[in-house]
């Protein structure tokens, strides 16, 4: 029988992540929008009320900014505000707005690249990372976030265990309950080859 291959406790996963940018882009925007009656708002209080540095969080809002997502008014009673309504404002808007394309491979978008020979069909593979992440993050809306209505396709998702469950390269699954892909059908035991999900 194969040895059983177990990461190392010390090597952390680095495959797909969404940037502390992005993340402290959408929670400036949520609070934003939990923040109406207030309007405008100090980035100070924004950034106090999620713990995000203020100085990088004025950057962020000024991109937000040039993106439409949220608008500024001056002066000493001047702040920030949404630039449309929350509803119409989607997570991938905001990354988007401040990290460009939802996935690319280094710099290149997935439609774009020309692999040869036998990595060729690997590209479809990353057409459809990006198609899943376009389809949670533009499903999402900052309202949905705002008044913790989080849409039925991200609760399916998130209902079932595993998904919270996080996988390392080279790690055998226990006796646990494992799924099988295009069933509905579960086993337990031996699996005939490591399980690599991030």
């Amino acid at each position: 029988a194969a040895p059983r291959v177990v990461a190392s406790p010390r090597r952390q996963d680095r495959g797909m992540r969404i940037s502390s940018k992005a993340d402290y882009a959408i929670r400036a925007v949520v609070e934003l929008a939990t923040l109406e009656d207030a309007w405008p708002v100090k980035a100070e209080m924004l950034a106090a009320a999620q713990n995000i540095p203020g100085k990088f969080l004025l950057n962020i809002l000024f991109e937000l900014k040039r993106a439409g997502i949220v608008a500024s008014q001056r002066g000493n009673e001047g702040g920030f505000r949404l630039g449309r309504a929350a509803t119409e404002i989607s997570l991938a808007d905001i990354v988007r707005a401040v990290e460009g394309p939802l996935a690319q491979v280094g710099d290149v978008r997935p439609d774009q690249l020309d692999y040869q020979g036998s990595a060729e069909p690997l590209v479809e593979v990353w057409i459809a990372v990006r198609e899943h992440i376009r389809t949670i993050l533009e499903s999402v809306s900052v309202a949905d976030i705002a008044t913790r209505n989080i849409p039925l396709t991200v609760r399916l998702i998130t209902a079932d265990p595993e998904a919270w469950m996080p996988h390392t390269s080279g790690t055998v699954p226990g006796p646990q309950a494992v799924r099988v892909t295009g069933s509905t059908s579960r086993t337990r035991g031996v699996v005939s080859s490591p399980t690599r999900r991030n």
